[in-house]
């Protein structure tokens, strides 16, 4: 029998991949009336679990299990590349899943996991199939006279940006740069999410090239502001980095608090590897 959750005694999970971390939670154990709050308080550094986002398992009709994403300013996202490898990671250790191979539902479609187990049944890497990015301005969108956003100028404060955009589950922007120590990523970041072109927001990533098959990212997301890692922006990176000629089919990935590769088959079906960690699990007693 579910519990209809007032505000105590709620259990959780604290986890982690590649810097971006999560609050997770039982949907089959709580009614939660209100995600949005939930997500507030949850995510809150000072005064809640602190993470920038979470999530909450349920049941579906398309797919083995459902994912419900919230950032952590309470809006509801569409999906999260870090966020579904712990999530994925929670549901098989947590005997909610019991296949190494399954689906989930998302806002932005059904993803296939695929899942790497060690001797103790503990998860190690989780491998996501992304599905294909969509790089048509409307689908993403942006408003802008070209089909394809690709190396476009914005203006911020007077300086030009040059910018290419994709969604891939969320919308994002991508800046190639040469050294990101003479980028303001958190003004610019501020300011690109809520910028006109982007009707749903964005998500901006600034990329610098190592080599054809290593990139390092720093991004400040739509909804959570700057962030240590973000999978979809990592996939994004990759997949505009491929398309515009700089990077090889298979990439990797240095975010600020971590590593994943990223991998682009036939049409660019994207897959995405890495690990995710348990940090801790308790109970909220009072939020």
């Amino acid at each position: 029998m579910k519990l209809t959750w007032i505000g105590d005694n709620m259990k959780f999970t604290k986890m982690v991949a590649a810097g971006n971390d999560f609050v997770l939670y039982n949907g089959f154990e709580y009614n939660i009336n209100n995600y949005s709050n939930l997500a507030i308080k949850s995510c809150d550094r000072h005064f809640g679990i602190g993470a920038d986002g979470i999530m909450i398992c349920e049941e579906s009709d398309i797919a083995d299990i459902k994912m419900i994403y919230y950032n952590s300013d309470g809006s509801r996202g569409e999906m999260c590349g870090n966020g579904i490898r712990c999530f994925s990671k929670y549901v098989y250790e947590n005997d909610i899943i019991d296949k190494k191979i399954f689906t989930i539902e998302t806002l932005a479609g059904i993803k296939t996991i695929c899942l790497e187990i060690n001797e103790k049944d503990i998860v190690e890497i989780i491998k996501v199939d992304m599905g294909k990015p969509i790089f048509a301005s409307n689908k993403i969108p942006v408003n802008i006279d070209s089909n394809e956003v690709l190396l476009e100028n914005i203006v911020i404060d007077g300086v030009g940006i040059t910018f290419s955009a994709v969604l891939v589950g969320v919308p994002h922007i991508v800046i190639f740069v040469d050294d990101v120590r003479h980028i303001d990523i958190n003004g610019l970041g501020k300011k690109l999410e809520v910028h006109s072109i982007f009707p749903k927001k964005t998500n901006v990533n600034f990329v610098e090239i190592v080599d054809r098959n290593n990139i390092n990212i720093y991004t400040w997301e739509r909804g959570a502001g700057r962030t240590l890692g973000c999978g979809t922006g990592s996939c994004a990176g990759v997949a505009l980095g491929n398309k515009l000629g700089k990077l090889d089919k298979l990439v990797n990935v240095k975010t600020e608090g971590g590593e994943l590769q990223v991998e682009l088959k036939d049409n660019y079906e994207i897959y995405m590897k890495g690990e995710a960690t348990t940090i801790y699990t308790g109970a909220m007693l009072d939020l």
